[in-house]
């Protein structure tokens, strides 16, 4: 999906620069057939994958999660679908699992995110050994960052922007989006040009 203005950037590393892909919330539950499907997000999984299977540059590759067990009134019966859900991405059910073709295997590190909160960015997320997702890019080296994922004006919006705060020059790849209002995701477009987020199709 694409919207807006873009700018172009490379995500492959040059000179010192080291980049990441951030990849958000790819899981059964905001795919097709999911509790809070998002179309379109079972084209963006095979999207990510294609990237994956290629000769991508990047130097580090992580994912998100939602992670859910209680996460207080971000579940309602009665969704809004801005502020409260349906059920989702609870832990246990196969929803909270990355969609196929996309699993584990396919990244160095995985953030999960909103046991007991909403926790729409991956910057709220912790992997297996404890680490914050800016913590662990530090770590790694980490300048920059490319974003894809689900969905554009909630999760991907987010994370887009926590990373610009942290100061990891973040690109939303505007192909590998999918967003669960695109009559309003120019908003979206919107506030990541007035935080320096940059966009590209691919």
């Amino acid at each position: 999906m694409s919207t807006g203005s873009t700018t172009s950037t490379s995500s492959t590393p040059t000179g010192s620069t080291r980049t990441a892909l951030v990849v958000v919330d790819v899981q059964r539950d905001f795919c097709e057939g999911g509790s809070l499907a998002v179309a379109g997000g079972l084209a963006v999984a095979a999207g990510v994958k294609e990237l994956l299977a290629g000769d991508h540059g990047y130097d580090a590759v992580v994912a998100t999660r939602d992670h859910h067990i209680d996460p207080a009134g971000h579940f309602s019966d009665h969704p809004d679908f801005v502020d409260t859900w349906p059920p989702h991405c609870v832990v246990g059910t196969d929803g909270v699992e990355f969609t196929d073709p996309l699993a584990t295997g396919d990244f160095d590190a995985v953030f999960d995110k909103g046991e007991y909160t909403a926790a729409y960015s991956g910057f709220e997320g912790r992997a297996a050994d404890g680490a914050g997702l800016a913590a662990w890019l530090r770590a790694h080296d980490i300048d920059r960052v490319d974003v894809c994922g689900i969905a554009t004006d909630f999760c991907v919006r987010a994370t887009a922007l926590d990373a610009a705060r942290e100061g990891f020059s973040p690109t939303v790849l505007s192909a590998l989006v999918a967003a669960v209002a695109p009559e309003r995701v120019e908003d979206t477009y919107a506030a990541w040009r007035a935080a320096g987020v940059g966009t590209r199709e691919g």
